[in-house]
């Protein structure tokens, strides 16, 4: 059976991406001023806007249909809700972008006190995950929309803390050193990769959602509850891999600056 087409029209997401694409826009026009010391390129406009295209993509474009349909395809909403917007979104803004709201952001990370630390991001990220994947709750985002919407919302929220504390542009108390975002990358798509290994391997249906759905595309319920699993499982091992590598990298060359100053400092001083 073929799936059903059909675009989510929602003025509401419609008209908060394009409220975020303004803002973004005006903060990238001015970080590009004269007096600027480091104008953002227009890479990063792209890759801003590609975080907002992802959004769309996920909400309003026939995926969203389509994860009513196969769960699948509701997995790949999530993933790009969780992973690729958020990682598109903070890899588009820069310190020039950011600067009329660095100290109010370095404020509102003073107060937040447990909240602001990394631990407690891979604990929302993990923690969404897991809640959101329980079948009672599952079945009931997929039968009210307004639960749907709080799920969405809940795994924006959680992949925009997590990534924020690895890629944020601006320094803060929080800041992930060392071998620590290895570490805070590890634990967490670890924990991730294994709900994704226990739904492509379970030997039954766990969602009763999709349990007497057609066999849309020629798969049967449990094949697509494995296919779901399995997408789940190798995007976070691909994020995981890459974000590994480049921090890796990173972790070198800021060691070989440290080094250079070091030596540098030694030359002085005699």
């Amino acid at each position: 059976m073929s799936l059903r087409v059909a675009w989510s029209l929602e003025p509401a997401t419609l008209l908060l991406t394009l409220a975020l694409a303004a803002l973004y826009a005006i903060g990238w026009r001015r970080a590009r001023g004269p007096r600027e010391p480091h104008p953002p390129g227009i890479g990063r406009l792209l890759l801003f806007g590609a975080g907002l295209a992802a959004i769309l993509g996920a909400l309003i474009s026939p995926l969203d249909t389509f994860g009513d349909q196969l769960m699948v395809f509701h997995m790949a909403q999530h993933m790009l809700l969780l992973d690729v917007a958020p990682i598109l979104l903070i890899l588009g803004l820069t310190k020039g972008v950011l600067r009329p709201v660095t100290r109010r952001l370095h404020a509102i990370e003073r107060r937040a006190g447990y909240v602001a630390h990394p631990a407690f991001a891979v604990l929302l990220y993990v923690g969404m995950l897991w809640l959101w994947h329980i079948p009672a709750l599952y079945d009931r985002a997929q039968g009210s929309a307004g639960v749907h919407v709080l799920e969405h919302a809940c795994f924006v929220a959680a992949g925009a803390l997590y990534w924020w504390h690895l890629l944020s542009p601006i320094r803060t108390r929080m800041r992930l050193g060392g071998l620590g975002p290895i570490v805070y990358m590890a634990s967490t798509k670890l924990f991730v990769g294994l709900l994704g290994i226990v739904l492509a391997f379970a030997p039954r249906i766990i969602y009763p959602f999709y349990a007497h759905q057609p066999h849309y595309l020629g798969l049967t319920p449990l094949q697509d509850q494995s296919m779901a699993g399995l997408v789940m499982a190798l995007e976070q091992s691909i994020v995981m891999g890459i974000a590994l590598v480049v921090l890796f990298v990173q972790m070198l060359a800021e060691s070989e600056r440290e080094a250079q100053r070091a030596e540098r400092f030694e030359v002085a001083e005699v």
